[in-house]
């Protein structure tokens, strides 16, 4: 289970980071995946044949948790005293035969004290001193915090003049269903009823249905439910209930897990706020768009005049189409999307990364278009029944000379021919004006025909300009419609790869619950 819980975190670590780095989540909520501690009692202690209970003993400064460790180990192995020159020591007092694997990482050696003993009785169990939790120094804290992940057991001491520390209360409830609880009111003899019952009533508000508390003295003679204290510890140093609370706080720290995943995925959206944000977009580039194509008619109507005049596109910047305010109007049709999105809780820095490359390319894509379909209409000038009739006139201006002339000459031979037989007078003057006229007219008729029907080409470059104008709109949205897609295809693939992590979390076996009725169900918040 251990293992599986450090592949799992693992996978989320990894998953935050991707997830952050191209900011779809924030460091924040990255925090809450990426600092998981997957530090575990078998961490410090573990083998094939199982392992102690590891017990230790948590409050403030002066409660007495050094002198209940000394009664357990009948020995001075805790230094006691109202100015404790080891606060900052942690105590470890566990049987000469168990190897500690590793120490904290935030805990030096130097800091560690250690006592062995060779009690058999006592070899399944270890016993952790730490330092004052409500100390003013904040290393006492970080040494307390880096200390918890190996705990099984929390022996929560207090006094009856303490029992209300606010720090230690904060821990517990932070912790609270993360380890087993009992609970010392030492210093008993100066207690008395009316706290010890706020104590429980204050317990039972933290989620302690029948907490256990141990009423314990520091001095002689011992007359307090010390014995039972130990007993009960002692009763709990199994190997079933070993393997219970290994389960459970496997099972509790994998529901956080999940929860913390859950909460990441929440911050980036869902799908129809992406599809309703590309059907936003689609709108909004419609009134756009009639803007846009407002403000091109004017330079459009310069550029075609060019085109006319000097039958070629300009080479320098005198004629744009897509200039200054075009970008700006463009890039405000953006910006509204982004700051939408932003309201509907989408990630801003990878639809800003997304639509970024067309806020670049959007002036050349249509300014590329509206050059391509100029050349084409310039190529190709006026519409197909045109252009056909302009190549009919053409070869009618060709055709029809010929042909008259072709009919003149037959008519010179044949007259002349006939004049020889008939001794009649050959063609006279009329017949060579009427020639001439006639092949004059057969070329003027459609050569005027083709002179006043030639396209404009001023008219055939506007055309095309706005044809391509039209196609470069038409990319442009297509080219931010499909970014918000790839947008929503990179949610997608985020959001499946956690939610393949949520699946195997949910596949883990969780822990047996442990009856209300056994004493170590009353040490735990459900």
């Amino acid at each position: 289970m251990d293992y599986d819980y450090s592949d799992l975190v693992a996978k989320a670590k990894s998953w935050a980071e991707r997830s952050s780095a191209s900011g779809w989540i924030g460091q924040a909520a990255a925090r809450t995946l990426t600092d998981i501690d997957v530090k575990s009692p078998e961490s410090l202690v573990g083998g094939a044949n199982g392992r102690p209970l590891i017990v230790a003993f948590m409050g403030g400064t002066g409660v007495g948790k050094s002198s209940l460790l000394n009664r357990l180990a009948n020995q001075e192995i805790a230094r006691t005293g109202i100015e404790r020159p080891t606060s900052k020591e942690v105590t470890l007092y566990h049987h000469r035969s168990i190897q500690l694997k590793q120490l904290p990482e935030k805990l030096p050696l130097e800091q560690t004290r250690i006592a062995h003993h060779d009690d058999d009785a006592k070899k399944d169990l270890i016993w952790i001193d730490m330092p004052d939790f409500d100390s003013t120094e904040q290393h006492n804290k970080e040494i307390v915090m880096a200390w918890l992940p190996y705990i099984d057991l929390l022996v929560y001491v207090v006094s009856p003049e303490r029992y209300r520390d606010n720090k230690a209360w904060r821990l517990l409830l932070a912790e609270g269903n993360r380890h087993a609880w009992v609970f010392a009111l030492n210093q008993w003899d100066r207690g008395d009823a009316v706290q010890f019952e706020d104590f429980k009533r204050q317990l039972s508000q933290a989620g302690f249905g029948n907490p256990l508390i141990f009423k314990t003295v520091c001095i002689e003679p011992y007359e307090d439910e010390f014995a039972a204290l130990r007993s009960t510890i002692e009763s709990l140093a199994t190997e079933n209930t070993i393997k219970q609370l290994k389960q459970r706080g496997t099972q509790i720290r994998i529901d956080a897990l999940r929860q913390n995943l859950e909460n990441c995925l929440n911050t980036i959206g869902a799908d129809n706020d992406y599809l309703n944000l590309i059907q936003e977009w689609q709108c909004r580039w419609q009134q756009t768009g009639e803007t846009l194509k407002q403000g091109f008619d004017w330079p459009i109507k310069q550029l075609a005049n060019y085109y006319a005049d000097h039958d070629k596109a300009p080479a320098n910047t005198q004629f744009q189409i897509w200039d200054e305010w075009a970008q700006g109007l463009f890039e405000d049709g953006l910006d509204e999307i982004v700051i939408l999105a932003d309201a509907k809780q989408i990630p801003k820095i990878p639809l800003r990364q997304q639509l970024q490359l067309v806020r670049e390319k959007a002036g050349k894509v249509l300014t590329d278009q509206a050059q391509l379909a100029a050349r084409q209409a310039l190529a190709k000038p006026g519409h197909a029944f045109h252009r056909f009739f302009l190549k009919l006139m053409r070869f009618c201006e060709i055709v029809l000379p010929l042909t008259a002339m072709g009919g003149v000459s037959y008519q010179l031979l044949t007259s002349f021919y006939n004049s020889s037989l008939t001794h009649q007078d050959y063609l006279g003057i009329d017949f060579a004006i009427h020639s001439i006229l006639l092949i004059l007219i057969s070329w003027l008729v459609p050569f005027f025909i083709q002179m006043k029907l030639k396209p404009s080409l001023e008219k055939s470059a506007l055309k095309g300009l706005r044809k391509g104008l039209a196609v470069g709109m038409s990319q442009i949205d297509a080219d931010v419609s499909e970014a918000l897609e790839q947008n929503r295809q990179q949610r997608l693939e985020i959001v499946d790869h956690a939610e393949t992590i949520l699946a195997e979390c949910a596949s883990k076996v969780g822990a047996a619950p442990v009856k209300t009725d056994h004493e170590l169900g009353r040490m735990l918040i459900d």
